[in-house]
Parts: structure tokens; sequence; C-alpha cells
């Protein structure tokens, strides 16, 4: 009995639950399944289709017991959780699979599990904790300095796979942490600029493989390649404008089975075919409610761990939604980042439910305050 009672939230907390949160997102994450069966059944049964369930409520039980106890415990073990990532990543380098040319898999029980998912966690933990003990003091050159070292460990890791797509997920996670903490404009501008004259070498020298370069630069002219590197961004964009407004509806998709591995990264690609502009839009309303709420969260928050978590999250959705659907139509190179929610991969969907929990604990447990 003693232990049913501990796993029982507390009432007063649950009166500060965000409800509408976590309903949008299990909202999305179902019409996600839903899309991956239409998408996968023909050729591979209901295969991805329970697999995405099975962890789909794996990763809401996981968001229930990250509500059970308070979010600061997770502070505490920020270190633990960190140096955990990257040696996840250190043993992908030596002993993961390779599929699509990088190296971003272990297999594990027969489950092929991301460990940079895991990594990007313990990255954000690690950022949260430190800024919280430097009171939000990031202009000390030490201070930075040491943010900068605790984000580039696992960054320099996941680019070695390689994997672009994840390296530039935790970039942008990491500039939105530091503008919102309040990092100055100059060493914000001279940052970047640091970074594209870096990138320009590494563009110029045999660091970027050569089909890394087309991958990255086909979406400027799909029609150059429709038969490799701009096969899948010129069948995504004919695949979205062929749903119309309404969409040929469920099960009668036909443009997206040209995609290579449309249940994954072009997902949007599907639903936009098979429900049309209107649910795309649809859907594109129900990420906004998420990430202001989310946003809401971050302002509230009793402490800066709190804000630099919530900060985290939300730059990651941000700029997963704003890359993912950009290559669906068109506008963005092809990266491999997923559709938050939405998109096939159980790496993927259980770390975005256990950050979502650690934000949802944080906004449960806030008692707003001025810092």
């Amino acid at each position: 009995m003693k232990l049913l009672e501990k796993l029982k939230l507390n009432k007063k907390f649950l009166r500060e639950f965000d409800y509408i949160t976590i309903i949008v997102v299990i909202f999305i994450a179902i019409l996600g399944c839903v899309t991956i069966y239409s998408a996968t059944y023909k050729v591979y049964g209901n295969h991805y289709f329970k697999s995405q369930v099975i962890f789909l409520i794996l990763s809401l039980i996981m968001v229930y017991f990250l509500l059970l106890f308070d979010y600061m415990l997770i502070e505490n073990y920020a270190v633990i959780i960190y140096w955990a990532g990257v040696i996840f990543l250190l043993i992908n380098h030596f002993f993961g699979s390779t599929i699509n040319g990088a190296k971003c898999w272990i297999n594990i029980g027969g489950i092929a599990v991301q460990p940079s998912e895991f990594a990007k966690i313990g990255m954000i933990i690690m950022l949260a904790k430190k800024i919280d003990e430097m009171d939000g003091k990031i202009n000390n050159p030490k201070n930075l300095l040491q943010l900068i070292m605790y984000a580039a460990i696992p960054m320099i890791l996941i680019y070695r796979q390689p994997d672009m797509g994840m390296t530039m997920v935790n970039f942008f996670i990491v500039l939105g942490i530091v503008f919102i903490v309040g990092l100055d404009w100059k060493i914000i501008i001279a940052g970047m600029t640091s970074i594209l004259l870096l990138l320009i070498g590494v563009w110029n020298s045999s660091i970027i493989q050569p089909y890394q370069k087309t991958r990255l630069t086909s979406f400027l002219d799909p029609t150059k390649n429709t038969s490799s590197s701009g096969l899948q961004l010129a069948q995504s964009t004919l695949t979205v404008g062929s749903g119309g407004l309404i969409g040929s509806g469920f099960l009668k998709g036909v443009q997206f089975k040209n995609i290579p591995e449309n249940y994954t990264d072009f997902v949007f690609a599907v639903l936009s075919e098979e429900r049309g502009l209107i649910c795309a839009l649809i859907l594109l309303l129900l990420y906004g409610i998420i990430i202001y709420r989310l946003i809401k969260i971050a302002k509230n928050s009793k402490d800066i761990f709190g804000t630099v978590i919530s900060v985290g999250l939300v730059s990651n959705l941000l700029f997963s939604i704003f890359q993912n659907i950009g290559m669906n139509i068109g506008i963005m190179p092809i990266t491999g980042i997923t559709l938050p929610f939405m998109s096939y991969g159980g790496s993927s969907l259980l770390t975005s439910f256990m950050l979502l929990g650690i934000v949802l604990n944080i906004g449960m447990r806030r008692k707003k305050i001025n810092f």
C-alpha cells in the first residue's frame, strides 16, 4: 500500500498540471501512429505501427514517473546524466551500426537505439545546472567557456557519426538557451561569424563528404538530381501538393509511395497527401499551442534551472518542426531531422516525451518569482 501511495501524484500539483499540452501532444502522437500505418501497411503490415504504439505507451508511462518527484532532484544527478550520454555516444562510436552511411545506432536486444537523442537530454540538463550555478551570468568569459565545452563534447561526437541533422538540432538548442538567458549580442554575432568562417573552411575541405554536400545543396534545384539526392525532395513536394485542400483520404495516398522511408522524415508529406492542406495547417496550429504553453512554463518557472530546460525543449521543437516541414515542402535541405511526436522512431519519441515530462513537472511545481 505504501508503494502505491508513492506512485500517486499529489492532488495539489495536479491542480497545476498542464492538461491541455499533454492532450495535444498525445493527439499528435496518435495522428503520427495512424499516418505511419497508412505509409507502411501495404509493404510491412502493422510492424512499424505496432512498434510506434508500444513506444508511445512506454513514453507516457515514463512521463508519469517523471512527474512523481521534484524536478530539482534531476539537477543533483545532472553530471551523471550528462556523462552517461557522452559514454553512450562513445560506445556508439566503436560498436554502433551504420545505416545510410551514418553510425548513429546501437542494437540493444534487437531494438535500434539512437544514443544522440539521449545525449541531447543530458546536454540540456547539464547546461541548465551550470547556468543555474552561475546565477545566469553567462557573459563572464570563464562561465561562457565552460558552457561551450559542455555543449561541444556531445556535438563533436555526434558530428563524427556523421549526423549533421542532430548536430544542427543541438546547436540551435544551445543558441536558444544562451539567447534567452541573456548572452551579449556582440558575443552572439562574433560567435556566429566565427562558425560561418569555420563552416566555409570545412566545406572546402575533405571533412564533409561529397554525398553530404550534394544532400545539403540539392534543395536549391531538386529537379537536377531526381534519380539520386534530389529524389526525396522532388517527390516530397509533389506529394504535399497532390493532397489539395482535404486530401485523398485515409489509406488512399499514392504519390508518397515514391518517397524512400516516407514514415520517418517525410511523414508530413504522407499526412498532407491523405489529409490535405487543412489537416496540415491544423497540425501546425497544434504545434503552436504546445510551444506557446511551454514558453509560459519557462517564464513562470521558479528557478533558472527549470527555465533553461524549458527553453531547451522549446528550441528543440521550433528548429525540428521548421527544418522537417521545410524539407518536406522543398525549402530546406534534407538533414534527417524527425518531426516531433509524429515521425517513426522509438528513440526520438521516447526522449521527446521525457523532455516534455520534465518540463510539465517544472510547470506543475512552479512558483512565479522574479530573477
